[in-house]
């Protein structure tokens, strides 16, 4: 559920202390919660073989021949690609370079797309796009300026698009915690609100429905909700902590600590 960014904001933890934390976690009891090591293309070199890495593009589509060239020639583990649409006047054919480039490299990896901004028309075709080419959304819900954070109605919005594409999405940026919450300066929202907002609209409620279940501070109410089919689409997300997320995951009686 959790994808590795210690190196990322607001974390910023030196590479070799991550991967050293990384691969110690291998042998402790909540293994499974965490997937992929999310590293800067470049910063890829410096991860051993072995290590599953789901790289950040810093430079675009443009980068992705280089990854793939570095990957096969260090038998790097590449668990994905993470690249955002960077030309904002043509968000769609960003979207088809993206896929050029990941085709000319013959890489078989899963590719997660980050589209700026709204839900505007333009967003819609560029997630149209995105779901043409059997990629997958990157959401981002968090950054360093509270008043940049999305709101409610418009993570919802995004949800809703992703699932009405039948298109898996992660999310990245400010969901250490579980539960909705209220850090000085803004709101922060929660992993599991998102959870549960995605369970919530795949079952048929409205936008306005999970616009109030990601805005909802009831942990133990978010916690009681079943989750049959979120995972499927909701596949994770990235996080500078990895223990933030399972502690609140350990009070909510959602994991149970050996």
């Amino acid at each position: 559920m959790v994808d590795d960014a210690a190196v990322f904001p607001p974390g910023d933890a030196d590479l070799s202390d991550a991967l050293t934390a990384y691969a110690a976690r291998s042998s402790q009891w909540y293994a499974d919660l965490v997937g992929s090591f999310v590293v800067r293309d470049t910063e890829l070199g410096a991860v051993p073989p072995g290590v599953p890495a789901s790289v950040v593009l810093t430079s675009g589509a443009g980068a992705i021949a280089g990854v793939a060239s570095l990957a096969a020639r260090k038998d790097l583990t590449l668990a994905g690609l993470e690249v955002a649409v960077r030309d904002a006047d043509d968000p769609v054919g960003n979207v088809r370079r993206i896929d050029a480039a990941v085709r000319a490299a013959d890489l078989d990896v899963q590719v997660f797309v980050e589209v700026p901004g709204p839900a505007t028309a333009s967003w819609l075709a560029a997630a149209d796009e995105v779901a043409a080419c059997e990629f997958h959304l990157k959401l981002r819900l968090g950054h360093v300026d509270h008043d940049l954070i999305p709101d409610a109605g418009t993570v919802a919005t995004w949800i809703d698009a992703a699932l009405d594409r039948e298109t898996r999405f992660k999310a990245t940026a400010g969901l250490h915690r579980a539960v909705r919450h209220d850090p000085e300066g803004g709101g922060a929202h929660g992993f599991l609100n998102v959870l549960v907002a995605t369970q919530t609209l795949w079952d048929g409620g409205s936008g306005a429905d999970a616009t109030e279940v990601l805005e909802q501070r009831d942990g133990a109410r978010l916690a009681a909700t079943p989750l049959p089919s979120a995972r499927r689409w909701f596949t994770s997300f990235g996080s500078c902590s990895v223990t933030e997320p399972l502690d609140d995951l350990i009070a909510l009686d959602l994991l149970e600590k050996p």
